[in-house]
């Protein structure tokens, strides 16, 4: 809702009925926790789930039934980010997407079960409130939608009457006091709005590694750091504005050990490597070799001699 706000605030004129966001429908239904994470554990009761209209998720007896989700339940609150050792049992029945916003007013969201461990603390904590056999929203819910960033975020702002599913495949919010969003036909034009990331920035001039190293030192914070696939997937998305096909990332090869580091010092544990690259190369003790992502294509990392001249990437945030 923050993000919805700073829209609003950033269109002025009255004139605008809707504007273009990010949201676009796929064709891929997807199974998907209200957190963003994908459901990569299933427990369906045998037959489930059992019709394309039955998009969200309820639990008895520790398995899982797909139902329509405008059905009014009780659910089931995490008030932990990592964990299911604070859960909320909310007795009141309301639709899927009403429990969604409940929780996430009120406590984090509606429950996430990831493991067998979870499904069963989830089980117990249900037979705990003499509730064994009741129907109790979890948060997986299927969707097709998907932001454009390729981001897991699983907010959604719809009128109480869109989706409808009439073709429309991309979303607008309406500019109203409101401020809701409407499927809408793709071909339709009206204005839109970007949005740049303020902590990461392309560089384009020419540089060693070195010479990156110390421009984003005495510039900004540091060359980047990739740690995570969500950082890959920011990094996709600024690195496009380059002007070189590959361009610096806090990436080295620490050739006595045979290891490749950032520039915090962290090891390098989530990986993108294309193939080919990311080993001991064979001139390791000839060549410095740096760590670079590629601007194009499926924007992998590669191995380079520190002395190539390139784009780079520094960070704006302390880690």
């Amino acid at each position: 809702m923050n993000d919805t706000n700073e829209l609003k605030k950033s269109v002025n004129d009255g004139s605008v009925q809707n504007i273009w966001i990010g949201l676009q429908k796929t064709g891929r239904d997807e199974w998907k926790w209200s957190s963003g994470e994908p459901a990569l554990y299933l427990k369906w009761h045998t037959g489930q789930p059992n019709g394309d209209e039955k998009e969200c998720v309820i639990m008895s007896i520790g398995h899982w039934y797909a139902v329509g989700c405008s059905t009014s339940l009780s659910f089931i609150c995490n008030s932990s980010y990592n964990t299911n050792t604070e859960l909320v049992f909310v007795n009141q029945l309301k639709s899927w997407r009403d429990a969604q916003s409940y929780c996430r007013q009120n406590h984090i969201d509606l429950v996430s079960v990831r493991n067998q461990n979870e499904n069963q603390q989830v089980e117990r904590f249900i037979s705990d409130r003499y509730l064994t056999g009741s129907w109790i929203w979890i948060g997986l819910f299927r969707d097709s939608w998907q932001w454009s960033d390729q981001s897991n975020s699983s907010f959604r702002d719809w009128d109480p009457t869109q989706p409808n599913n009439a073709g429309e495949n991309c979303t607008a919010v309406k500019h109203d006091y409101q401020g809701q969003w409407h499927d809408i036909s793709c071909t339709d034009q009206y204005p839109f709005v970007c949005y740049e990331d303020p902590e990461l920035i392309v560089i384009r001039e020419n540089v060693t590694w070195s010479e990156a190293l110390r421009y984003c030192r005495q510039n900004h914070v540091d060359l980047v750091s990739v740690h995570s696939e969500e950082m890959q997937r920011r990094v996709m998305n600024v690195v496009k504005r380059a002007s070189t096909a590959e361009v610096w990332l806090g990436l080295h090869n620490y050739c006595i050990m045979n290891m490749w580091l950032w520039v915090s010092g962290d090891t390098v544990c989530y990986q993108n490597w294309a193939p080919g690259n990311g080993t001991k190369p064979e001139n390791c003790k000839l060549e410095k070799r740096k760590g670079a992502v590629q601007s194009g294509g499926d924007q992998r990392w590669i191995s380079l001699p520190e002395t190539h001249k390139l784009n780079f990437i520094c960070t704006t945030y302390e880690e």
